[in-house]
């Protein structure tokens, strides 16, 4: 099977001050980006999400910091079995490549009120970090190695089996 594959990462573009956050659906399954609030004044700029008012998918269990990645080098390269991530660059840029076997697409996080949300059964790569980048990811699980799909011939399986 061929996979559709994107050559341009997209842009994300923020959403005006006071606007209610938005989620929208993208052409991988599942993958939604969530735009938060954003509000600037002269004190500075403030993004914000509420946990449990519908806008964020799912409880959080951890979160991690992805940060001090040198050049030309990759993070993620695998997908989950059963947890649910938001990726949100809160300084800096990366670029989230997400792939669930049928349909990649990559995009451009460089706003810290912009979230990728990621479900279970989709590749997920992270490259392309700017100096100085800081990728702050909230998960649904605690950690757990037996949970991950580190293998992309494993997790086209997986995700064809779970496409049924």
């Amino acid at each position: 099977m061929a996979i559709d594959i994107t050559k341009n990462p997209i842009s994300i573009e923020p959403l005006a001050g006071g606007s209610p956050p938005q989620v929208a659906a993208t052409e991988v399954r599942g993958v939604k980006i969530i735009r938060f609030p954003r509000m600037s004044d002269v004190r500075g700029e403030l993004t914000v999400g509420e946990f449990g008012d519908g806008t964020f998918p799912f409880q959080p269990q951890r979160h991690f910091v992805v940060f001090g990645v040198p050049p030309n080098v990759s993070r993620g390269e695998h997908a989950h079995r059963l947890c649910q991530q938001l990726l949100i660059c809160v300084h800096g840029r990366c670029v989230a490549m997400v792939d669930d076997g049928t349909t990649r697409r990559e995009f451009v996080l460089d706003d810290p009120s912009i979230g990728l949300y990621v479900p279970p059964l989709i590749w997920g790569t992270q490259h392309s970090y700017s100096g100085g980048a800081a990728l702050l990811v909230f998960a649904s699980e605690p950690y757990d190695a037996s949970e991950y799909i580190r293998d992309y011939d494993a997790f086209q399986a997986a995700a064809q089996a779970g496409n049924r």
